[in-house]
């Protein structure tokens, strides 16, 4: 059964058995995080983007997308052909060109902040820069129409991983937790399987999983 932002709040209080006002008022914050455990340990490739940008000439710091949550790849525009960069760590970049005005073709890049990447070497020319990335999907307590892939496709990951949330903040009872989050890990399983197993591979190459007969 898919959920909605009203019918999973309504859910957790069913199963949690309380309409206290504060308790209610936190219901958003519960399903956000269980939202974000889900994203954070999942790789599902419907939540890839493809964003492109501009690499300024003499500036080696690129923005970040808003919604950015994991790099999957980097690449530049030279004459041309899509050239892509490797990915390492900041003291690398800076062990390699450790003088900014030195500029070229970027061949590097690195995580600078939260918001930022850093390229090695500095930009010699206004690059256009194609990012392929996963990215945090807009919450169900927060879209237009109160549903979201989540809710309609991962229905038991985002009720248990908010049920988990809800019970934690309630201080329940450790046996109920701990079956709450038992099914958590099952539904979040489920869609491991689906994203990085299913997700990645087609029977054109590979035959279909087959498992003994008991």
């Amino acid at each position: 059964m898919a959920y909605t932002y009203t019918t999973l709040k309504t859910a957790i209080q069913d199963y949690v058995q309380s309409t206290e006002t504060t308790f209610v008022s936190q219901l958003p914050r519960f399903i956000l995080n269980a939202e974000e455990r889900i994203l954070k340990e999942c790789q599902l490739d419907v939540f890839r983007k493809n964003s492109t940008g501009t690499a300024s000439s003499g500036n080696s710091y690129l923005s970040k997308p808003s919604d950015f949550l994991a790099q999957n790849s980097l690449s530049v525009l030279n004459d041309s052909n899509k050239e892509f960069l490797l990915y390492k760590q900041v003291t690398m970049l800076q062990d390699y060109n450790p003088n900014p005005a030195t500029t070229g073709v970027p061949l590097y890049y690195a995580d600078w902040d939260e918001n930022t990447f850093l390229l090695s070497p500095t930009p010699n020319d206004n690059f256009t820069m194609e990012l392929h990335y996963f990215y945090r999907p807009t919450s169900i307590t927060a879209t237009a129409s109160g549903t979201s892939y989540l809710g309609d496709n991962a229905e038991l990951a985002l009720l248990y991983g908010s049920l988990v949330e809800a019970y934690t903040f309630m201080k329940g009872e450790a046996d109920i937790l701990g079956l709450y989050n038992q099914r958590f890990q099952e539904s979040l399983q489920w869609m491991k399987n689906l994203g990085e197993g299913l997700q990645t591979r087609d029977q054109y190459r590979y035959d279909r999983v087959r498992r003994d007969v008991a």
